[in-house]
């Protein structure tokens, strides 16, 4: 399949090309501004001549990235499975390299990873302060690499309604107008690109309702929505 030669989504990679857009993100090679950002107070105890400031990002970025692949940046305790040993691995030569202990240790992942035992690419992050976060480990599979397209009209309304058109407008067309009147006119044709669409838009709001499903931007830090 064509699908299968599309090349994966690696989170790590989505949120560096991310900082890079923010016209107002702290330069990575420069280590005083990451400091005056701080203000030198932190909630884990770093040297920070040993951090890799390439690993520090802000909310702000991570929110960006959980908002466009619907992804939920909730703390390490709602995670169903275990760390694996890489990431064990990866928090003891921090706790050794800085002579510290970390805590209050957060998870950015697709929804599911909450609820149950899978391995979906996520990242797992510690506070710095001033909503910043540093990049402990990522291990698991990539994303698929047209999930940010699948989950764009989950965004926001106006993005689900253009998809709910768009599917309307298509299964207008490959329906034969002649099962419905025999004289077919553009009156016709918007009256059944109007049925498909109300038809279409209630499955979805009966489905959004039932099961409880919300908007990207109201999901990726609610710990209580199981969306």
């Amino acid at each position: 399949m064509l699908l299968n030669l599309l090349p994966k989504t690696n989170l790590e990679e989505v949120l560096i090309k991310t900082r890079a857009k923010r016209p107002t993100a702290v330069d990575p090679s420069s280590f005083d501004q990451i400091l005056d950002s701080l203000h030198i107070k932190i909630q884990n105890n770093f040297d920070f001549d040993q951090l890799e400031t390439h690993r520090i990002y802000h909310e702000d970025e991570i929110r960006d990235v959980c908002i466009q692949y619907r992804l939920r940046f909730l703390d390490l305790k709602y995670y169903k499975s275990d760390l694996p040993e890489s990431a064990h691995q990866a928090i003891a030569k921090i706790e050794k390299d800085h002579d510290t202990v970390l805590a209050d240790f957060k998870l950015m992942a697709p929804s599911v990873l909450f609820r149950l035992k899978r391995q979906d690419d996520p990242l797992l992050f510690v506070p710095l302060g001033n909503k910043y976060y540093y990049l402990v480990h990522k291990w698991g599979n990539d994303l698929h690499p047209l999930r940010k397209l699948m989950m764009w009209p989950f965004r926001n309304i106006w993005n689900l309604l253009l998809t709910v058109a768009a599917v309307s407008w298509v299964v207008t067309e490959i329906t034969p107008m002649d099962l419905f009147t025999k004289t077919p006119d553009p009156t016709s044709y918007w009256m059944l690109f109007f049925f498909m669409f109300k038809a279409i838009a209630s499955v979805v709001l009966f489905y959004g309702f039932a099961l409880g499903k919300n908007f990207n931007p109201a999901i990726w830090n609610n710990k209580y929505n199981k969306s």
